[in-house]
């Protein structure tokens, strides 16, 4: 009998269907970002990254240009199981025969290649406007600058965006989630917590006027708690966002970052869950703040997972990574975090959770932690290991992206 026969028949005797459970993870979409492989450094600039935004490390191999990064994209893809699509930032556009568009005239024509070479592989792409790492990022602000042109300039950029964001639907045939995240925010305590966020508030109205077909673009605000340079106060907090989102029947994004390091995202999607048809997640490790580290299968990342398949909300979830790691290979970086993230939804999946809800149901609290307990040491990487074989990916992916380090990154200039 094969290790995955074994396995089976041990999940079965908690009530798990382990065919079941292969064939949910098999369907689930993971938007997996762009900016892991050039650090953040995208295609309309060569100025360091400013506005929050920070990669530590040199590790040889960058990309430099959309053909190395494509190409890193689709090495890191081809060692990564299930369905996947692509999660651009506006600052990947791509200019040809020397032309040049600042952001806020940005237009679909810039981004046909990523639309070519979504369709070629049948897969969506997802988008991100960028306000960060721009001069016309003003004392630290965009949307909710008191500079009437620096804020009219990202309003227009917000607008092209959405423009844009419907043209990769239309083009490849998946929705496009539309996320926006700002920088905003002040160093030390402000005088006016109000004005900002009312100019914030009041950008937002004038992006969201634009009409957009919303059956094909999903718009999601993120919040955020404090970056490098806005330690005090932030303009787009959790509370605003919330709020913002639930008022114009947006999408809310939870970045797992994004909160104070005792603030769980795991506890906060079933209320999210109650009150709105869609959320969306970006999945990353927070060491001490919002750092961006690559996702281990930590305790918080299968608590996330364990939250989306518990309530059923699968289709419900807009499940995004978003990390960047300049210290070590990072195309191991790409495909160590999502396939971490993809063993904490099998993990999730796996668990009698109709069962367990029972038990907690009758108070029976006591066979709640047995049983919670013996699912720790339940022989997941032998589910995992027939799900890699079931998607042709090999387990082992470290040696092909050693060589292909030695072949291709470490000869990059």
């Amino acid at each position: 009998m094969s290790r995955y026969e074994e396995a089976k028949k041990i999940y079965s005797a908690y009530g798990v269907d382990t065919e079941k459970a292969l064939e949910a993870l098999r369907n689930v979409t993971v938007s997996v970002h762009c900016w892991q492989g050039d650090d953040v450094t995208g295609f309309d600039s060569k100025a360091a990254l400013s506005g929050g935004i920070q990669t530590t490390g040199n590790y040889p191999g960058k990309a430099t240009t959309p053909v190395e990064l494509m190409a890193d994209i689709d090495k890191a893809f081809s060692l990564i199981p299930g369905k996947k699509k692509l999660n651009l930032h506006a600052s990947y556009a791509i200019f040809e025969d020397g032309e040049f568009a600042d952001r806020n005239a940005l237009l679909p024509k810039h981004f046909k290649k990523w639309v070519d070479f979504a369709k070629e592989r049948n897969m969506g792409l997802d988008f991100n406007p960028t306000f960060f790492s721009h001069a016309m990022v003003k004392d630290g602000l965009t949307l909710s600058s008191p500079d009437e042109e620096t804020r009219k300039f990202w309003v227009q950029h917000g607008i092209q965006c959405l423009k844009i964001a419907e043209y990769f639907a239309e083009e490849t045939g998946y929705p496009c989630v539309m996320n926006i995240w700002i920088p905003d925010g002040y160093k030390d305590i402000p005088a006016d917590r109000l004005a900002p966020r009312a100019r914030f508030k009041k950008s937002l109205d004038e992006i969201l006027n634009t009409p957009y077909d919303k059956s094909k673009v999903y718009v999601t605000l993120e919040s955020k708690v404090f970056g490098i340079g806005l330690e005090s106060y932030t303009v787009g907090s959790a509370e605003f966002c919330l709020s913002y989102s639930a008022s114009k029947g947006i999408t809310p994004l939870m970045d797992n970052g994004h909160y104070h390091p005792t603030e769980l995202v795991s506890d906060k999607i079933s209320s999210l869950l109650l009150f709105n048809e869609k959320i969306a997640l970006h999945v990353t490790r927070a060491v001490r703040w919002d750092s961006d580290h690559v996702i281990l299968l930590d305790d918080e990342t299968k608590e996330i997972a364990k939250e989306i398949v518990n309530h059923d909300a699968l289709d419900r979830v807009f499940i995004a990574t978003d990390y960047f790691d300049a210290s070590i290979n990072r195309i191991s970086a790409w495909v160590t975090g999502v396939r971490n993230l993809q063993k904490a939804l099998l993990n999730a999946l796996l668990m009698p959770s109709e069962k367990m809800k029972e038990l907690q149901q009758n108070g029976d609290f006591t066979s709640l932690m047995v049983l919670s307990e013996e699912l720790k040491t339940a022989p997941l990487g032998d589910i995992w290991a027939e799900f890699l074989k079931r998607e042709e990916t090999d387990s082992d992916y470290l040696t092909e992206i050693k060589k292909y380090e030695s072949e291709i990154l470490v000869n990059r200039k």
